[in-house]
């Protein structure tokens, strides 16, 4: 079975992409912040991220920077409630594979996991 970490400071943003992966035979890991996320990152063997660009503390491009530090090849796709094109501009440099602008639509999410995943 697949793990994902879903990053995101919104409680509901997490539950509703848990959901979604359950039902999809993924196993999710949730992260609140980046000290979770990393915590995770360290302890189980990820094999995508959903990681949110603006989270109080450590932001989605600090988390990026680290997360790629530990395995330059985690598919890291960052999603984001700005239309900073600095910010996902810089994220896409680091090696970020994808990013979704919110609100998006979890079905283009769900399809871009399992073609990174080839699920």
């Amino acid at each position: 079975m697949k793990k994902i970490l879903i990053v995101d400071d919104q409680p509901g943003i997490r539950l509703l992409l848990n959901e979604l992966f359950k039902k999809e035979k993924y196993m999710p890991h949730l992260a609140a912040n980046g000290m979770e996320a990393l915590k995770i990152f360290d302890e189980e063997p990820i094999d995508c991220v959903l990681l949110d660009m603006k989270i109080p503390g450590m932001n989605g491009i600090e988390i990026l920077e680290q997360l790629k530090a530990k395995n330059e090849r985690i598919p890291v796709i960052m999603m984001t409630a700005y239309g900073e094109q600095e910010l996902i501009d810089e994220a896409m440099q680091l090696g970020a594979s994808r990013y979704f602008t919110k609100p998006f639509n979890i079905f283009e999410v769900l399809n871009e996991v399992n073609s990174i995943l080839k699920v």
